[in-house]
């Protein structure tokens, strides 16, 4: 139930967008609510301790995981699922909304000919 409430409330794992480098230090220092300039030492003493390529390579890692910092909060479950499904398939959530689109289109379609067929305007005269 935590976990469901840090989503909703828009504290998930996410890389932040006012971060100063792809958002990472500042992502996971809101995630495990604790001062970003400390998880900006952390990584940096484990930059000179470990040398500069494996935290490099671990930080860049880091930040094509991280899903980015959704621009406007998440208010539900429904929500939550498309945002999820979005950033693991961007193809996936086009082709959903497409087709919500074409349904709507269709639906106008019906709609627009039932009201310019030849029955609508006999049937809007005869009640006049």
């Amino acid at each position: 139930m935590r976990r469901m409430d840090r989503l909703l409330s828009g504290r998930g794992l996410y890389r932040s967008r006012q971060g100063v480098i792809l958002g990472v230090c500042r992502g996971l220092a809101e995630y495990f609510d604790f001062s970003v300039f400390w998880a900006r030492v952390i990584t940096l003493v484990l930059l000179f301790a470990t040398g500069l390529w494996p935290m490099v390579g671990l930080y860049i890692l880091a930040a094509l995981l991280m899903k980015p910092e959704p621009v406007i909060p998440i208010e539900n479950e429904a929500e939550q699922e498309f945002y999820n499904s979005y950033t693991h398939s961007r193809h996936g959530a086009a082709q959903r909304l497409k087709r919500r689109y074409e349904n709507l289109e269709r639906r106008i379609r019906r709609m627009e000919h039932v009201v310019t067929s030849p029955e609508f305007n006999w049937e809007r005269r005869s009640n006049r």
